[in-house]
């Protein structure tokens, strides 16, 4: 059973970008019956393979821009220990639903996208440099806390605000997660939080499952791929919104 909920998490992360964590949370509590914080450890370690898979799949046809994702990960990993710790520490609804109603919001301004972007200049320089490093800050927490790879804030923020490419901007998310998860899944691990017995059965359904998506999503127009993007964020933020209790609360 772990090997399906891999495989299927893998599947949904290549084909968005994504580490497949928002996938892999929700079964993972809800057939191993985890503690929240559980469900968040273990799925971190298993996005360091699914943003590794996604990486080579998207490499090998150029989509991957490796300076942006240096620059993303070096803020992101600064911030993914703190976001484990609290995790563990504090009760975080209230953070979950705010980011939930955020993910909403930016998959309206990417269906939106081509109305709202189609007279404006790529961003270049300083403030693309910028945009980066505020995105990483921010998702390097957000990774560690809620036990994603942050490719959701990645992508985003990358199209949206740097004038990227959907396809780049999401293999820049996915080489940018495997350095992060690496951070917050090494904190969740001394805090205890990973179940260590549902690793193997995980990480090799999430291997190849990331590479059937990253491969489908490499042969979609650009068009659909954000809507499809789009509709993922959605789903995921209705979830967040929905959240009844802290999730890392015992």
């Amino acid at each position: 059973m772990s090997s399906l909920i891999g495989l299927l998490a893998g599947i949904f992360g290549g084909l968005v970008g994504l580490g497949g964590g928002a996938v892999m949370i929700p079964m993972l509590v809800l057939k191993f019956k985890l503690l929240q914080r559980q469900a968040h450890g273990t799925s971190l370690v298993v996005v360091i393979f699914s943003g590794i898979a996604g990486t080579v799949t998207y490499a090998m046809k150029s989509s991957v821009d490796v300076g942006a994702s240096l620059i993303l990960a070096a803020a992101a990993i600064t911030t993914a220990r703190w976001g484990a710790r609290y995790c563990s520490r504090m009760p975080e609804h209230q953070l979950k639903r705010s980011f939930g109603i955020f993910m909403i919001l930016v998959a309206f301004l990417l269906i939106m996208k081509p109305y709202i972007t189609a007279h404006s200049a790529p961003v270049t320089g300083w403030l693309k440099i910028i945009i980066f490093l505020a995105t990483g800050f921010f998702t390097g927490f957000i990774s560690g806390l809620m036990g994603v790879g942050g490719g959701a804030l990645m992508v985003g923020a990358m199209v949206l605000f740097a004038g990227m490419s959907q396809h780049v901007a999401q293999g820049c998310s996915l080489l940018a997660m495997v350095p992060t998860a690496a951070v917050g899944s090494f904190t969740h691990w001394k805090l205890g939080n990973v179940v260590h017995s549902l690793l193997p059965g995980l990480i090799a359904g999430v291997l190849i499952g990331t590479y059937i998506g990253g491969s489908i999503a490499l042969m979609l127009p650009e068009t659909s791929l954000r809507i499809i993007f789009a509709a993922v964020l959605v789903w995921t933020g209705i979830q967040y919104v929905r959240s009844p209790a802290p999730a890392c609360e015992d």
